[in-house]
């Protein structure tokens, strides 16, 4: 990868957004890893050098120098005279009035959609990065709350045992207690794999991430602001709106080009030729202009239209990605209040289960009454972490939407506003 390209882009974001921390995700120098080393940052890398040299090539123009070389013999019938003669001629193609401008800016402009496409890119790959980031936590969750389950009914079976021994408690219920201690230490094998799997795909993915040992919960925040100051962040930073419209841009430019080419360019030569076995030599300037035909004309209506299609699809793009802002801020604002709701019925039924067990100790409490407290608040505290992963999860894509979650953005902003 260019490193200095990289540095650019890195350098190109605000310098506070760099000093946000965050315990829940990976540490900002291996998400700069991961991205920098994903496939399609490094093919959009590649793009941009393409295009780079498409410029230069459309700078330079499409013409070229040519030599014109003949020989010939020339006979004069009165005296059979046989004469050799031969000529030379330098000539090249002149792009006329502005095209060479034109050329020059659909190649600046075709850059710089290409740096949209580069930022596009970082952009899908760490949304992908927080996707799969967040389905390892979801799963390694469940597997350290199952972990923590299995300890809980362990113990449970251990108080029972101690019970049946001393004639408080019927065999059976030992016999249950084991059965339902056994099922969990099923359920715990079967997380840790699905959390082992996730834990695959994200390394699969992103190599240079480094999977924790375990999970780490924060407490989400609320949304501060309102929909309008988000749909405004994410829309002024966003690569594939600004890839769009450069590329609506592009094809402008295109149309204005191809309406200059109704005006075919002319051939400017020099000719030399040596006439009459040397007895004449002639040298002088010609120039050489095509007729224009209907196929000039043909193609610059169709450049025109292909231009209306882009920039259609750009509003299209802008409207597509306004809804997408709008269900963003949505789900980050509601799914922090299902964990608020969430988070009391879990206190509630874990304080239950509490109170369960050691009425259970004192024989004031059945078994069976003791194990569905304990489920119950199982199925709380899983429901309340999965919420809380669901709350941060959505209010993370909303800051990296808007940027400002990582210091990644990949395109230069003094070239961003460039227009023709």
């Amino acid at each position: 990868m260019n490193k200095t390209i990289l540095f650019a882009l890195l350098c190109s974001t605000p310098a506070w957004a760099a000093e946000n921390t965050y315990p829940d995700l990976p540490p900002l120098n291996q998400v700069e890893a991961a991205l920098e080393s994903h496939l399609n940052v490094r093919l959009a890398e590649r793009g941009i050098l393409w295009e780079q040299g498409n410029q230069r090539r459309l700078e330079s123009g499409p013409y070229e120098f040519n030599i014109r070389a003949g020989s010939a013999q020339r006979r004069i019938i009165n005296n059979g005279q046989n004469l050799k003669e031969w000529d030379i001629a330098l000539e090249r193609p002149i792009r006329l009035f502005n095209k060479a401008s034109l050329d020059s800016r659909i190649g600046s402009e075709s850059v710089n959609r290409a740096r949209y496409a580069l930022g596009d890119a970082q952009h899908e790959a760490a949304r992908q990065l927080l996707k799969l980031w967040f389905v390892w936590q979801r799963e390694e969750t469940q597997n350290q709350l199952w972990q923590k389950q299995t300890e809980l009914l362990n113990q449970l079976t251990q108080l029972t045992e101690k019970r049946v021994n001393a004639g408080d408690a019927p065999k059976l219920e030992l016999n249950q207690a084991r059965a339902i201690a056994a099922q969990a230490i099923v359920s715990q094998q079967q997380a840790a794999l699905r959390s082992k799997l996730a834990a695959g795909e994200l390394i699969k993915q992103f190599p240079s991430l480094t999977i924790p040992q375990q999970t780490t919960l924060i407490a989400p925040q609320p949304i501060n602001h309102d929909l309008p100051y988000w749909r405004a962040h994410a829309l002024e930073h966003n690569h594939e709106l600004g890839m769009i419209q450069a590329e609506s841009r592009v094809q402008s430019l295109h149309a204005q080009r191809a309406r200059t080419d109704r005006l075919p360019d002319p051939t400017l030569g020099i000719r030399h030729s040596n006439e009459m076995g040397g007895n004449e030599r002639v040298t002088g300037l010609y120039l050489t202009v095509p007729f224009p035909g209907s196929a000039r004309s043909a193609l610059a209506d169709s450049a025109e239209q292909q231009s209306g299609i882009a920039t259609e699809r750009a509003e299209f793009v802008k409207r597509r990605l306004e809804d997408d802002i709008r269900a963003t801020h949505l789900q980050a604002s509601v799914s922090y209040d299902i964990w608020q709701q969430a988070h009391a019925a879990g206190e509630n039924m874990r304080q239950n289960a509490e109170l369960a067990t050691r009425a259970y100790g004192l024989g004031e409490n059945s078994l069976g009454d003791t194990l569905t407290a304990r489920r119950l608040a199982l199925e709380s505290t899983l429901a309340e972490n999965l919420a809380q992963l669901d709350a941060n999860e959505a209010r993370y894509r909303l800051l990296l939407d808007a940027h400002e979650l990582w210091p990644i953005d990949a395109h230069d902003e003094s070239e961003s506003h460039e227009h023709y």
